[in-house]
């Protein structure tokens, strides 16, 4: 696997690129400016010195004298080295030239005119001056050489430059990454100080905070989850362990290890519940989804758990009334279970004479089932915590001993499923708990 270069680095390979990108087109200019320059200046002579020649020429028209001409024109050409003069008429032949040996075939600009007839000539001539722009060349040469290496150099300044400059820049990172090594299972409470941090870093030092918070809370239900997980067992476990010591202490007749069996089965009967809500809630956790199918009355569904739990109403001295109804896709299993859970909590709870109430509403996405009963109210500081596993909010309430607090966490649970929601209210002795579930599928996925 090739080895990912550090952000560091990235980022000074990229400013040295772009570094590079910028000189070079800069050097690209001021060149091309310098030769551009340098051609002006060279075509701006030429036209100069076509105008000395012609006016040279010009004067010495009246002047039959070809050696006094010729004299003129070499002083005209002193201290120009780089400057040659030729004059020939039509039939090619030469009247003047001058120009060195040897005669260079390269870098060489040249410019031909005509000029009036002279004694030299009966037509006219044409002259050809011709500019010798080796030392231009080799100038324009020296000064690409030395923008190339102001180039190298910038770039190599700027590029270490930047590369401390980003490790600068990059230090509220590192002292980001020191402060979340710090944190392990027993420093979750711990947040990340962002006092010193940049504005960009804010938010990521706020998210992961936030982050913290929920991994906090989550830990500390684990913990608690697995305390509890362990209580519960545990009583069961000592019970059935104490009551096979006894019955293992001295012969019984077939009644008495019957007893002792029937008694053992009960417990073993609330053990394997507890395990199976929990696989129950451990599936919800791991994002599993109801088996939505068309349910054409709630009202119905919420009949057969009246009529599952007619027995126990009955006893404890409680009616039932169902408000409302309603239709939508739901797993009816679940919905059931649901239902079930609520009205045995509430029969458990609710005041001896008074009814059990379960109220359906629907709105356009959603399913609202509210059970209501009359009884003792729940102090409101558990009321956020009721639907916590295993959370009993008074142990001395009836039937708190015989259930193991995982009825109202599966309810949670199975609002969920159906991406919806619980709620709980108790006050003035009339406690309400319920839940909302999504009608539809598409709903459920355009949430999530």
């Amino acid at each position: 696997m090739k080895p990912v270069l550090s952000l560091g680095l990235r980022l000074s390979r990229w400013l040295m690129a772009l570094s590079f990108a910028g000189l070079a087109a800069v050097c690209a200019i001021v060149y091309a400016a310098t030769s551009y320059s340098f051609t002006i200046q060279q075509d701006e002579l030429l036209q100069q010195k076509a105008t000395q020649v012609r006016h040279l020429l010009a004067e010495t028209m009246s002047n039959a004298d070809p050696a006094l001409l010729q004299h003129k024109l070499d002083d005209f050409l002193v201290g120009h080295v780089n400057l040659w003069l030729s004059l020939q008429d039509r039939d090619g032949r030469l009247h003047y030239e001058k120009r060195p040996a040897p005669i260079p075939t390269e870098n060489l600009r040249t410019l031909r005119f005509e000029v009036v007839s002279t004694e030299l000539s009966d037509g006219q001539l044409e002259a050809t001056l011709t500019l010798d722009t080796r030392d231009e060349q080799r100038l324009l040469h020296k000064v690409g050489m030395i923008l190339v290496a102001a180039a190298a150099c910038g770039v190599g300044v700027i590029g270490a430059g930047g590369f401390f400059l980003v490790r600068a820049g990059l230090r509220p990172v590192q002292h980001l990454a020191d402060q979340t090594a710090r944190l392990a299972a027993d420093t979750l409470h711990h947040r990340l100080d962002g006092s010193a941090q940049p504005a960009e870093l804010v938010p990521l030092v706020t998210q992961f905070n936030e982050l913290l918070t929920r991994l906090e809370h989550a830990y500390e239900q684990s913990e608690n989850f697995n305390a509890d997980v362990a209580h519960e067992l545990c009583t069961p476990l000592t019970t059935l362990i104490t009551s096979a010591e006894v019955a293992l202490r001295k012969p019984r007749d077939n009644q008495e290890l019957r007893e002792v069996l029937a008694a053992n089965l009960e417990d073993l009967q609330r053990m394997a519940s507890i395990v199976q809500d929990m696989l129950f809630l451990s599936r919800a956790d791991c994002g599993a989804l109801a088996r939505r199918v068309a349910v054409g009355s709630l009202a119905a569904i919420a009949s057969d758990v009246a009529e599952f739990h007619e027995d126990a109403m009955e006893a404890a001295g409680l009616a039932l009334k169902i408000v409302g109804d309603g239709a939508g896709e739901f797993d009816v299993g679940l919905l059931n279970r649901a239902l079930s859970n609520l009205v045995s909590n509430a029969t458990r709870f609710a005041d001896r004479g008074t009814a059990v109430e379960i109220y359906i509403a629907l709105s356009d996405e959603e399913a609202r089932l509210t059970v209501v009963n009359r009884g003792i109210a729940i102090d409101p500081k558990h009321v956020p915590h009721i639907f916590d596993r295993f959370y009993r909010a008074d142990i001395a309430r009836a039937g708190s001993v015989q259930n193991h607090g995982l009825g109202l966490a599966i309810v949670a649970a199975i609002a969920r499923m159906h991406g919806g929601q619980v709620f709980a209210r108790s006050e003035n002795g009339l406690t309400s708990v319920g839940l909302t579930l999504k009608r539809h599928m598409q709903t459920d996925m355009e949430d999530s």
